[in-house]
């Protein structure tokens, strides 16, 4: 199985390649959105609502917003890159699988290789029926990153499953962490993009953000990403305690990945709460979007190596 698990890493090279100048190409969609202005200088974005005159003027309701065309071409390469790498890389994940014998997601590179391919596949998922391309280079950057850490830093050679993995919880509780994470992960992309929106001001990054939507919708967005996160990273932290119940005898025992599992889990139970009883929006929702993505990230390289955690296995 050794050739089969060099071509994975081959076409993941591959797919790398291919985000690479999707990230390109979506950067210089971007950059040319906060071209076009109206007569009072205000930004006009070409995906955005355009006015067409019906008599009066635009401030009195004398303009009927009908969609703009939204043909662009450097989004058009962008997304096809996209869909191109993506396809690469599920090879690159389907692949690796084969050569191991068993689902990709028994150590932290596999897991890291099938969770950035579950974030791209849900971003051209759901670009499919409503404009996301402002989207793509805040998609495609971080997996590009995720995917460079994971072939320099945490590639291992396919092998075999390790007696406590090999239990049908790992294609429960694992498979489901990933779409967790992969949603989440948007979500606080979205947030991020909220804050900057909202904190830009009269900057000059008020140019180069004027071609995302608005700060408002952009939080809707995040809200909808998270609460449907949420529920799937609820089902992970049960699911990891009925495993733990099965192989050590215990389901919870204080373990650092167990502990920090549970506190990701009530970060976004604050969020979730905060907003729906306590009318918690825009930044504050924002900072704590952020802060349960920065703690599962903290969880997945912080607790995994400087930690003493019995998941030490999954490395």
């Amino acid at each position: 199985m050794t050739d089969l698990s060099q071509f994975s890493l081959l076409v993941v090279y591959a797919a790398m390649a291919s985000y690479t100048i999707a990230l390109v190409a979506f950067a210089i969609d971007l950059s040319s959105l906060r071209a076009r202005r109206d007569s009072e200088g205000r930004v006009i974005r070409e995906h955005a609502l355009v006015g067409v005159r019906t008599g009066g003027t635009a401030g009195d309701g004398g303009a009927v917003a009908v969609p703009a065309p939204g043909r662009r071409r450097a989004a058009g390469i962008a997304m096809s890159t996209t869909l191109l790498g993506a396809a690469f890389h599920g090879i690159g994940v389907v692949s690796r699988a084969l050569a191991a014998g068993h689902v990709p997601w028994s150590n932290m590179y596999e897991f890291t290789l099938t969770f950035t391919f579950v974030a791209v596949g849900l971003y051209l998922w759901l670009a499919h029926s409503h404009d996301l391309r402002y989207l793509g280079a805040f998609v495609v950057g971080p997996v590009l990153l995720l995917l460079g850490v994971a072939v320099a830093v945490l590639y291992v050679a396919a092998e075999g499953l390790q007696p406590i993995l090999d239990n049908y919880w790992l294609y429960l509780h694992v498979s489901v962490a990933t779409v967790a994470i992969a949603v989440l992960g948007l979500a606080a992309v979205l947030a991020v993009l909220q804050l900057a929106k909202d904190l830009a001001g009269d900057s000059r990054w008020v140019a180069i953000l004027s071609g995302l939507p608005g700060a408002a919708e952009l939080e809707r967005l995040s809200y909808r990403f998270t609460a449907v996160g949420f529920v799937l990273w609820t089902f992970t932290l049960v699911a990891g305690a009925i495993w733990a119940e099965h192989a050590w005898g215990r389901a919870w025992g204080w373990d650092a990945k167990e502990v920090w599992t549970f506190v990701i889990w009530v970060i976004y139970a604050a969020y979730l709460h905060a907003r729906a009883t306590r009318g918690w929006d825009g930044r504050r929702a924002a900072y704590l979007v952020i802060a349960g993505f920065a703690a599962i990230m903290a969880n997945y390289f912080v607790v995994n190596f400087l930690l003493s955690t019995k998941h030490g296995y999954a490395f």
